[in-house]
């Protein structure tokens, strides 16, 4: 059920970051800045109210290499939380989509997130790989700066920070990208969305289901490696000798 949450806010967060950049069209760093700022609230709402991110939990492994925590239970986390992420986050896509969200700009809404998707899908498996990972070095470094702050402003600043950053970085985020991709390929398969994508140039020979796993598989694959080997290199850096 945290899971479920967690999904749905940075859900939120993408579709907050959508629809407030979708306007800049020929200006990709103005999407870009203006969807950070944004976007970037959700972590600091799931670290408040302790919702459960997989990526975030992927510094579990800390846990693990003190011996607090057995592997067999981190995975089992993992499994729960990255499925529950991915109802969330496509429950609100489902809403968005088919109570008329995306018509929003004349339709453009819709263009832009069926363009987004698309981006997405047409990525190379190891550019997503790569993204991911940094992705999950700058999310795992907002949780942890988050859990130093004593008081609630200081959390939301130490988790705002550093997604700022992974967002206008370009950065791949696989629980974002739940959303991102599913609301896509929602809205691509309703007539009227998909007829102004390509009245409009978008490409979507390559938005599908098989793309939107390869794509969920790389990044999810570059966060474990971003968040467990972060985790781990703190872990070194600061146990007792």
């Amino acid at each position: 059920m945290m899971g479920s949450l967690a999904g749905f806010i940075i859900g939120m967060g993408a579709s907050v970051a959508n629809t407030s950049a979708f306007g800049f069209a020929d200006n990709a760093s103005a999407q870009r800045v203006i969807s950070a700022l944004l976007f970037s609230f959700g972590l600091g709402i799931i670290m408040l109210t302790g919702m459960e991110l997989f990526t975030g939990n992927c510094l579990i492994i800390i846990s693990v290499l003190e011996k607090k925590a057995k592997l067999k239970s981190m995975l089992r986390n993992w499994v729960f939380v990255y499925s529950g992420n991915f109802i969330g986050a496509l429950f609100l896509s489902a809403c968005h989509v088919y109570a008329g969200q995306l018509r929003l700009g004349g339709g453009n809404l819709a263009v832009h997130t069926i363009k987004t998707a698309a981006y997405k899908c047409e990525m190379p498996f190891m550019n997503a790989l790569v993204l991911g990972v940094l992705c999950n070095i700058m999310v795992c470094l907002a949780v942890l700066t988050s859990l130093s702050a004593k008081d609630t402003t200081g959390r939301i600043t130490g988790a705002f920070i550093p997604i700022v950053f992974f967002v206008i970085g370009g950065y791949e985020h696989c629980v974002a990208n739940m959303y991102y991709i599913s609301a896509g390929l929602l809205a691509n398969a309703v007539p009227e969305y998909a007829a102004a994508a390509v009245n409009a140039g978008v490409d979507v020979s390559r938005l599908g289901a098989a793309a939107f796993i390869i794509n969920l598989t790389a990044v999810t694959a570059g966060n474990i490696v971003g968040g467990v080997g972060l985790g781990a290199m703190m872990w070194a850096s600061h146990k007792r000798a």
